[in-house]
C-alpha cells in the first residue's frame, strides 16, 4: 500500500494495488474509487484532502494487539 498527498492540487491518494485502473467512480462527492479491470478497487482519491483532514502530510499506522 502506497499513500500519496499532492499539495499542489489537494489530492490524497491511497493506492492499494499496482494494478492498472481500468475505470474511476466517484461514489460520493469528492471520494474516488479506482477499479481493475475484475471490479476490484485499487486505490482512492479524496479531493480537497485538506478540508477532510487537518493535516493530510500526516499519516498513523496504527496495528491492534
Amino acid at each position: 500500500m502506497k499513500i500519496t498527498y499532492d499539495q499542489e492540487v489537494d489530492i490524497l491518494r491511497i493506492i492499494f494495488s499496482d494494478t492498472p485502473i481500468e475505470e474511476s467512480d466517484e461514489e460520493k462527492p469528492g471520494i474516488i474509487f479506482d477499479y481493475d479491470e475484475h471490479g476490484n478497487i485499487v486505490g482512492l482519491e479524496i479531493l480537497d484532502a485538506s478540508k477532510q483532514e487537518q493535516n493530510p502530510r500526516s499519516v498513523e499506522y496504527y496495528i491492534p494487539n
